[in-house]
């Protein structure tokens, strides 16, 4: 199994109050990885990602999905460090040129830093 698909598998456990679609696309490149519905019945998108240094490798395909759907979609990082402790990100899609640009430093503000900020996050999305 991929760092991806584990990073999936700990979403899922964690977020049991979202209804999860894996979406597994090979003709629309740059469609996100999932599709979630929550509680309060708002859709968003949510392309995975684990890396583990600074840098989050996105396709131009990716990037050019969340210029042209800003809203109500996410990139969840999972950064994995040299120490025991790992952090996730949950960074709107609005915001993947600073992602780009910048990766994983203290200018990008991310919505949250833990996994279950980052399902809080989206569960009270609205």
């Amino acid at each position: 199994m991929g760092p991806e698909a584990k990073l999936y598998k700990k979403l899922r456990k964690s977020c049991k109050d979202i209804s999860w679609i894996r979406i597994e696309n090979i003709s629309s490149l740059g469609t996100p990885d999932l599709l979630g519905y929550n509680t309060l019945g708002h859709f968003f998108t949510v392309e995975l990602k684990v890396t583990k240094g600074n840098k989050v490798r996105l396709s131009p395909h990716q990037i050019a999905f969340h210029k042209t759907h800003p809203n109500h979609t996410f990139i969840l990082v999972e950064a994995l460090g040299q120490r025991s402790s790992k952090l996730f990100y949950l960074i709107p899609g609005s915001r993947i040129d600073e992602l780009v640009a910048c990766g994983l430093s203290p200018k990008l503000d991310a919505c949250c830093l833990s996994l279950d900020a980052c399902c809080l996050s989206l569960q009270n999305l609205n």
